[in-house]
């Protein structure tokens, strides 16, 4: 009996010790559970209803692309160009992958579409084309970005790309922001009433190079997912965008506009290691903050 015993101990011990290790999130300096650093506050006055950490430094992933969109509109607006205009790829287009609608150089399609496809599929050559369509080069447009930033007062933000995709192969370092510098952007962009054409689609369609219509789903969970949305007293939904961003070094990230009983609110949340994380404490941020400003 006691060898029976003995056997029986050994074979436990071998199977806890062959039972692999679960682990959780990967963490770095960039990427932390549930965040590298978050803030909300009122679109209207700019007022602060929550900050922790916004100033700790993040890779913004394609939240970049916020940036990108905001010189577009302001393009459109100037008169530089329409929506319905038609933006060419040039070669440019392959310096990038991962999410696109597949555009190849000679390609075309209208400024609209390209929006369409930058906010709600994320796609990282559509950043590509609008950005060679508005300054004349990719060189040129990264250029206009980090000048805008300066106007905004977004002092802690450097872009090399206009889509958040990763060093070295896309930009010699990593597009660089913090949560204060994310929210700046957002409380502009959002005096933008068009950006919520694109950023509120939930499943968007376009034409793509070659005239095909190409459907998708918006990236962003809080507003998609039915048991992370955030419903409003009058059973609608609060959440109309904006943009949501994931590279490997930076963790998953999302900026969040929501409004209820007129109030709109901003919701930054940078560097989460896993987006669950992000999600839920976006989630719950936004939550927080609609209900502070309709109390």
């Amino acid at each position: 009996m006691r060898v029976l015993f003995s056997v029986l101990a050994v074979c436990v011990s071998l199977m806890v010790s062959a039972a692999p290790v679960r682990k959780g999130p990967v963490e770095t300096e960039h990427r932390k559970v549930p965040y590298v650093g978050a803030i909300s506050a009122d679109a209207a006055t700019g007022r602060i209803l929550f900050s922790d950490k916004a100033d700790a430094e993040a890779y913004p992933a394609s939240v970049t692309k916020l940036m990108t969109a905001l010189l577009v509109l302001e393009d459109v607006e100037k008169g530089r160009y329409s929506f319905s205009s038609l933006a060419t790829a040039t070669k440019d287009v392959n310096r990038c992958e991962a999410s696109w609608v597949g555009l190849k150089a000679g390609q075309s399609m209208t400024v609209d579409d390209l929006l369409t496809a930058l906010l709600v599929q994320s796609a990282n050559d559509a950043a590509i084309v609008l950005g060679v369509n508005s300054a004349g080069s990719l060189e040129a447009f990264v250029e206009r970005m980090n000048e805008r930033a300066r106007e905004l007062g977004m002092e802690n933000t450097a872009y090399y790309n206009p889509n958040g995709l990763p060093k070295p192969k896309y930009a010699k370092e990593f597009n660089r922001t913090t949560a204060a510098d994310q929210l700046k952007l957002a409380l502009e962009i959002v005096k933008h009433e068009m950006i919520f054409k694109y950023t509120s689609v939930k499943l968007g369609q376009v034409k793509d190079g070659n005239g095909n219509i190409i459907k998708f789903v918006n990236h962003n969970n809080v507003m998609v997912k039915d048991k992370l949305k955030v419903i409003n007293p009058d059973s609608s939904e609060a959440v109309d965008g904006l943009k949501t961003g994931y590279i490997e070094a930076g963790g998953s990230s999302v900026v969040l506009s929501g409004s209820r009983a007129g109030k709109r609110a901003i919701v930054v949340v940078l560097g989460s290691a896993s987006a669950p994380d992000r999600d839920n404490a976006a989630r719950r941020l936004m939550e927080d903050a609609l209900s502070s400003l309709s109390w």
